[in-house]
């Protein structure tokens, strides 16, 4: 049971993984239709790691509990946080690139809003 769960959750961190890498080309060709389109399946690819995480310490639990040495499992859990770390780098790096552009909208939105008196949009009747 532990190394199904723990080979589900190596699949799904490099679901993510690949997701975040078409993310990071679509950025940089400003192709946002591709990066709503793909949010949806990461959320859900997010939702799946975090409960296959939850399961996989029970299931490790109660393996211990029931004296079984759990070491066994150690290349394996220590290859899935290998890939984890990798997909956090990955992460960062998207966000890097991501991140200064939302700073480069609020700023020019703050500044319209500015020369409008408070508000976004000028009206004139």
């Amino acid at each position: 049971m532990i190394n199904e769960i723990i080979a589900e959750l190596k699949e799904v961190t490099q679901e993510l993984n690949n997701s975040i890498k078409l993310d990071i080309e679509d950025v940089k060709k400003a192709n946002h239709e591709s990066l709503v389109q793909r949010n949806e399946i990461k959320l859900k690819l997010m939702d799946k790691l975090s409960s296959l995480k939850k399961e996989l310490n029970v299931q490790l639990s109660n393996e211990y509990s029931n004296g079984i040495d759990i070491s066994i499992y150690r290349d394996s859990v220590d290859e899935l946080e290998k890939g984890l770390k990798e997909l956090y780098k990955i992460n960062g790096k998207l966000a890097s690139i991501v991140l200064p552009v939302k700073e480069m909208y609020k700023d020019i939105i703050d500044e319209i809003t500015m020369k409008n008196g408070g508000t976004l949009v000028e009206v004139m009747a």
